[in-house]
């Protein structure tokens, strides 16, 4: 599914009697609707109309509403939105005069619109997931019925078969007392002379043959219907048997092993592979219990035709004991699975686990045997030639160490499988590259196989190869070998060749592959204005309807952003490994914008009391996440140097803030304490120094110059000088112009005991 605005997701969730509910003249449905995406830019959950403290954004955030439904109306020039227009001119004229004088009562009441939205949509969506589960259930249901009914079959069938052997054992009796009296008849008939009742023997002989050849008559009729009964019910079984186990393999294990690859990026199991196992054990003793009932139905045709034809029969037979060996083969080969992939991305010389399991290991006594597991490496071509011969030929591509384990069967969880827990990739053999093809856009595979007998007549040969890997062999190679992870596990099409994926997909796609990537990540997903910008970021244009368009594979990752040395991928990725490492936390409350350009942000701060700032992901630096501010003046806003990864490590986000005191509203207006206090660090005592083994601890900590902070003039951490010094450096005012240049403030942390800071210096440092 792809990704979709919040509005939409409610109109697709909800139904209209739920709208009804919430909505009515004070706040129609049609300005919701025609307002939706400036509704979704504001941060309606921090916005309190009974907090004084509020007020003045409040009153700000009322003229933006209505310059907006005036915007709104102005912009529909059509004969279809004649009707919608006037709606919203009314509704602007309405609440002009009706709370112009008290706009936190029109506030409060969208508030409380919205937050009936939110309540709503999380009840459906707790109901989505109860439906899903009671769709896995329900399906659980009608498998297990199903398995029932065959095994209700199954049992009558062998009623069938109990009842035939019995017939079979009288037939015999009755045939052997036939064949003595023809042997008695005969002796008689050549003893005729030398007996005197001779004949009246003979004639009494004859007619008890006579008997007896009727009755062995109408038996062997009657076994022939009988038997004719019995492979008509083994052939009925194996066609209750075909679709069940079509199901099992070819749609439940199927989506298993796509949601398997889809957890690469970040997607959460619905299938549970016990539950598809339960099945395959079930499954198994059916078809063992249906092939042994077959073989039962040729042992009756081999006695019985010592007697009398049976016409198809042994055809027949065979084609159904063909057939349960052919159901059972492609229900072990298919249960033979990963459990645990190896690693996407696997750099050389590092260890690696995996897992594999045969889930009818349990069953046919398969666990007494303790199979061996292969693992190999092979390429791309190597994959196709595995899958188009069907099984493997010591194909291999490289050096793995500890690539051999025995099956261990668990009783109590009935899982015969084999842990890999220390294999490490020695050796690697490339293709040869062409065009602009790099060793990160190569794909292989890990190879299980294994061998083993059934019964002491069948032999199974079983493999499997593993989601598509990239082969690194440094760090650095990390963010184009998950680009081709991650396209690969996105957009791989059922049975496709290994490993062809699409050079372009619909941007909607990508989009949710992102989205699925970051949320899993960072644990918050990406908003419809961030999946908006990553889209003018992918594309290189802005002012679009992206939903209809195509990314390309070379767009997403191969050619540079513009006037940037970057790809695409390369910036989300480090955008994604920055939250991920070091501001989980605050991304997750919501605290970081992140996604929004420099120009934009500015724009957005001169509207807002000075000190108010937003954090921002830096266009210009990878993985840098930057502040902006709004300054004394309306028109002035400033830009922090970037903070990398290597900064946040050394001192967080939060204490970074702290550090700024003329940093004192989160946008839009949240109080920096209460937004980031409970990720500072217990405040030092710097009035007292602590001395450890003779020596002073420095405490780092970050200084803008010009700007209150540390050490600066005095002032300490209270010091808050409205603009920058002259000195220090200029910012251009914006006067009139439609673009605005800002400055950016460098701040670095050092440690610096020796001296006192001085005006100019980027640094400080404190005494503990």
């Amino acid at each position: 599914m792809s990704p979709i605005t919040a509005w939409e997701k409610l109109q697709q969730n909800l139904h209209g009697e739920d709208f009804h509910q919430i909505y009515n003249d004070h706040f129609p449905i049609e300005v919701r609707q025609l307002l939706s995406p400036w509704f979704e830019t504001k941060a309606w959950t921090e916005i309190d109309p009974d907090n004084l403290e509020h007020e003045g954004y409040i009153k700000g955030l009322f003229v933006s509403f209505v310059d907006e439904l005036v915007s709104k109306a102005n912009s529909m020039v059509t004969n279809e939105q004649f009707v919608s227009k006037l709606k919203l001119i009314d509704t602007a004229k309405l609440y002009k005069e009706k709370y112009s004088q008290n706009p936190k009562e029109l506030i409060r009441i969208i508030k409380k619109c919205l937050e009936s939205e939110s309540i709503m949509a999380q009840q459906n969506n707790s109901l989505m997931e109860v439906n899903v589960k009671s769709s896995q259930e329900l399906e659980n249901i009608e498998i297990t019925q199903q398995m029932d009914l065959i095994s209700n079959h199954i049992t009558h069938t062998n009623e069938i078969r109990i009842t035939i052997q019995s017939d079979i054992d009288s037939f015999n009796i009755l045939y052997s007392e036939c064949s003595k009296c023809s042997q008695h008849l005969q002796h008689m008939r050549n003893q005729r002379m030398s007996i005197p009742q001779g004949p009246e023997i003979e004639r009494k002989l004859k007619q008890e043959k006579e008997l007896y050849e009727g009755q062995l008559k109408t038996q062997s009729l009657s076994l022939n219907n009988a038997l004719c009964v019995y492979i008509n019910k083994l052939n009925e079984s194996l066609n209750l048997l075909s679709p069940v186990q079509a199901h099992i393999i070819d749609k439940a294990l199927i989506q298993w092993k796509r949601e398997q690859q889809l957890a690469g990026n970040g997607y959460k199991y619905m299938k549970d592979i016990d539950v598809i196992q339960t099945w395959c054990e079930k499954l198994c003793d059916l078809i063992w219990i249906t092939r042994s009932q077959i073989k039962e139905a040729d042992r009756f045709r081999v006695n019985l035709g010592r007697y009398f034809e049976l016409p198809q029969s042994c055809e027949i037979i065979n084609t159904l004991l063909d057939m349960t060996t052919q159901y059972l083969s492609s229900l072990v080969a298919s249960t033979f699975v990963i459990i645990t992939q190896p690693p996407q991305v696997l750099k050389t010389n590092t260890r690696f686990v995996a897992e594999v399991r045969l889930l009818i290991g349990g069953k046919l006594n398969i666990h007494m045997t303790s199979p061996v597991v292969k693992v190999s490496i092979v390429s791309e071509s190597q994959a196709n030639q595995i899958i188009g011969r069907n099984k493997p030929d010591g194909e291999s591509c490289g050096e793995i160490l500890n690539c051999t384990g025995k099956m261990e069967y668990q009783p109590v969880q009935r899982h015969l499988s084999t842990n890999f827990r220390s294999m490490q990739l020695k050796k690697i053999k490339r293709t040869e590259k062409k065009g602009t093809e790099s060793v990160m856009d190569e794909k292989f595979s890990i190879l299980f196989s294994s061998k083993f007998f059934i019964g002491n007549e069948l032999q199974f040969e079983v493999w499997n190869l593993s989601l598509p890997v990239v082969v690194i062999v440094h760090g650095n190679q990390d963010p184009h070998a998950w680009a081709t992870v991650t396209w690969d596990n996105a957009f791989a099409e059922p049975g496709r060749v290994p490993f062809n994926v699409p050079d372009k997909v619909p941007w909607r796609n990508v989009a949710e592959a992102l989205n699925m990537k970051f949320s899993a990540a960072t644990g918050r997903g990406l908003s419809e204005e961030s999946l908006t910008f990553l889209a003018e970021k992918a594309f290189r244009m802005q002012n679009v309807d992206f939903n209809h368009m195509v990314l390309s594979w070379s767009q997403f990752c191969k050619e540079p952003l513009p006037q940037r040395s970057f790809t695409f991928w390369e910036w989300f990725y480090a955008v994604m490994k920055i939250t991920r490492e070091h501001l989980k936390g605050p991304w997750t409350d919501g605290a970081i914008m992140g996604f929004i350009r420099k120009s934009d942000a500015e724009e957005m701060l001169t509207r807002y009391a000075t000190g108010t700032f937003l954090l921002r992901f830096s266009d210009s630096e990878l993985g840098g996440l930057t502040v902006a501010w709004a300054g004394s003046n309306d028109s002035d806003a400033y830009s922090l140097h970037p903070f990398s990864a290597k900064d946040l490590s050394i001192r967080n986000l939060a204490d970074r803030l702290l550090d700024l005191p003329y940093l004192t509203k989160l946008y839009p207006d949240i109080d920096k304490n209460q937004a980031f206090g409970k990720y500072y660090t217990q405040p030092p005592n710097i009035s007292t120094p602590v001395t450890s083994n003779g020596y002073l601890k420095p405490l780092l900590v970050t200084h803008v110059p010009g700007w209150g902070g540390p050490g600066t003039n005095g002032q300490g951490m209270n010091s808050y000088p409205n603009t920058p010094q002259n000195h220090m450096f200029h910012v251009n005012s914006p006067g009139n112009c439609s673009i605005r240049e800002t400055s950016s403030v460098h701040s670095e942390p050092v440690n610096n005991t020796s001296e006192k800071y001085r005006p100019g210096s980027f640094f400080s440092a404190a005494i503990l």
